[in-house]
């Protein structure tokens, strides 16, 4: 089998250009301590007092949401698909965010205990908590090792922002650890369902864990056994696919479909956030700017309506009422027209695919959607500090749900980094 040579197709955001560009950054870490990286979901509403439902906040440390669910579960005796959240967050950082639960006492809840799980307050209310049932995050990050002169760097970087809007990029760990998340899922759309498999349990690169290397290496080497026993823990769908190719099955796309269907349309959401980047990346310098044939979306709602009369939704994208929108392609996307319709398809025709983005990839072809392709920035602010950790420059702000923090962070930082191309058109 050869080598799938991925390392000069990863996903790395250093490729996408800032909207600071002429601003320089102030370099620096994030997430040396969980306790760097804080957030804080603000709720679209506040439980009632009344109702069959459970409404609880958890603080939770240095671990995914799915994995604080279960932790939580354990205690009060309950099953995770019971529990509903608002959104999904990441393991590194300390996180609050509100969870429900159906049928259980309050008091029972309130007792909960877990390790790196603490609940904070319980309270009834009438419906389950589900996804989208938030207004957006708080978040206080502490950006370690700055150089010289950073608080007024990242002053007159946090100011732009505030004015402009954040572009709404997809930040790295929409993309995977490896950052070819968005490789396998344009694979699996095309059909080509070996390179999807050779890309996710293939490619041994120089920064893989060393049961990961061994694991991909011996992948390569076609011997799938010793490559199901090399995986570290964690990498379930590889060993799935090890056990699968184990069979000596030839057939792809059956060994394809043995992955879980809620990771195969991970890989291709991947896939669609790095189309999503690329079409905000052409429209950088004219971010707050309507084209004619836009699809505008309106914050207060999230609502998308067609762009007629340009000068007056000008005035109205000025005033932060509405934004351009971006594409999540799909089957049941809307199209735009005109000026923004020709860049979007540039960037499909740039990736091998076709102008009304028709995938082959059957079952997991997604639905389509569209994004805005910048967000408004809330209470931010930056100041200095230090604690037993030494020296800090710390930033507060608020973004609106399905935004990263880290794009925000990452106009700050300037960190300079491998310049590579992005994932999803390799």
């Amino acid at each position: 089998m050869n080598s799938t040579n991925i390392e000069a197709s990863r996903f790395r955001d250093e490729a996408l250009p800032y909207l600071t560009s002429d601003l320089p950054g102030v370099g620096g870490v994030i997430k040396e301590a969980d306790e760097d990286f804080v957030v804080e979901e603000v709720p679209l509403y506040e439980p009632s007092g009344e109702g069959t439902h459970v409404f609880f906040e958890i603080e939770k440390q240095g671990l995914t949401t799915r994995d604080a669910i279960a932790r939580v579960c354990r205690s009060i005796g309950c099953q995770r698909r019971d529990v509903g959240y608002a959104g999904l967050k990441d393991a590194r950082g300390v996180t609050r965010q509100v969870l429900s639960v159906e049928h259980v006492d309050p008091e029972k809840v309130l007792a909960a205990s877990a390790d790196r799980v603490r609940v904070l307050w319980a309270k009834l209310h009438q419906n389950k908590l589900k996804i989208g049932h938030l207004s957006g995050n708080r978040f206080v990050i502490r950006i370690r090792g700055a150089q010289a002169g950073s608080f007024e760097r990242a002053e007159a970087i946090v100011a732009r922002l505030a004015a402009r809007g954040m572009p709404n990029y997809f930040g790295p760990q929409r993309f995977g650890m490896r950052g070819t998340n968005a490789i396998v899922g344009r694979a699996a759309l095309l059909g080509d369902f070996e390179r999807a498999i050779n890309v996710l349990c293939g490619g041994p690169a120089d920064d893989d864990s060393p049961g990961g290397k061994l694991a991909r290496e011996l992948f390569e080497q076609g011997d799938y056994a010793a490559s199901l026993k090399a995986w570290p823990g964690g990498h379930c769908t590889e060993r799935a696919l090890c056990r699968w190719m184990e069979r000596g099955s030839l057939d792809w796309s059956k060994a394809w479909r043995s992955v879980d269907r809620a990771m195969r349309k991970l890989y291709v959401s991947a896939f669609q956030s790095e189309l999503f980047n690329r079409v905000v990346a052409k429209r950088i310098e004219r971010i707050g700017e309507m084209m004619p044939g836009d699809l505008a979306w309106l914050h207060r709602n999230g609502a998308c309506f067609a762009v007629e009369d340009l000068t007056a939704e000008q005035k109205r994208c000025d005033a932060f009422e509405i934004s351009p929108s971006g594409p999540m392609f799909g089957k049941k996307m809307t199209q735009p027209k005109g000026e923004a319709a020709s860049l979007e398809a540039s960037v499909l025709k740039e990736c091998g695919l076709d102008l009304d983005g028709r995938f082959s990839g059957a079952s997991d072809r997604p639905e389509g959607a569209r994004r805005p392709i910048r967000v408004p920035v809330q209470g931010a602010t930056c100041c200095e500090g230090e604690d037993s950790n030494g020296a800090y420059l710390e930033l507060r702000f608020e973004l609106p749900p399905g935004s990263f923090a880290t794009s925000f962070v990452r106009e700050v930082c300037k960190s300079v980094g491998r310049a590579v191309e992005p994932t999803g058109c390799a």
